[in-house]
């Protein structure tokens, strides 16, 4: 899966270090060339769309995003440039989304001091669930949620 993106990354690199030498006369000349292959390629495929890969969303969006946007809309894309800039989008929101995930998911587990204390009260009180059980720790000043005495409780059922 990251084998793609890092070959289309290398090779992208060397076919722009291939754009360097050349004049803007050459660079003109064949920006029309491909484009006349997208137009040839469009005529074949008639209806059909045009279908991108995940790995290369990514890297034409991440390419045209540097562009203005006159320019996007300008240019001849075998998408629309809205499309280009969804593609952005969803590739920052992936990017944020990604920071910004806990590190450790779900509810910290409860304290083992804690859970042996609930386990002990359930087992002497057999008759009080786990209402109780959490009513009767804020009374001795352990602050405790609900579901971890339901846990406890039920165990000891």
């Amino acid at each position: 899966m990251l084998l793609r993106p890092a070959y289309l990354g290398v090779t992208n690199t060397f076919a722009m270090l291939r754009l360097l030498p050349m004049t803007d006369r050459d660079k003109d000349a064949e920006i029309l060339a491909l484009c006349h292959q997208i137009t040839v390629l469009e005529r074949q495929l008639g209806k059909d769309k045009i279908r991108f890969t995940p790995s290369h969303r990514p890297f034409l969006a991440a390419l045209l995003h540097r562009l203005p946007l006159h320019v996007v809309r300008r240019s001849r894309l075998l998408v629309r440039p809205d499309t280009v800039l969804r593609w952005h989008r969803n590739l920052v929101a992936r990017r944020h989304a990604a920071s910004c995930r806990p590190k450790r998911p779900g509810r910290p587990p409860t304290v083992r001091s804690i859970r042996v204390l609930v386990l002990r009260l359930a087992k002497e009180n057999s008759s009080w669930g786990y209402r109780r059980l959490h009513g009767e720790l804020l009374v001795l000043g352990v602050k405790v949620g609900a579901s971890p005495c339901r846990a406890c409780g039920c165990m000891c059922s």
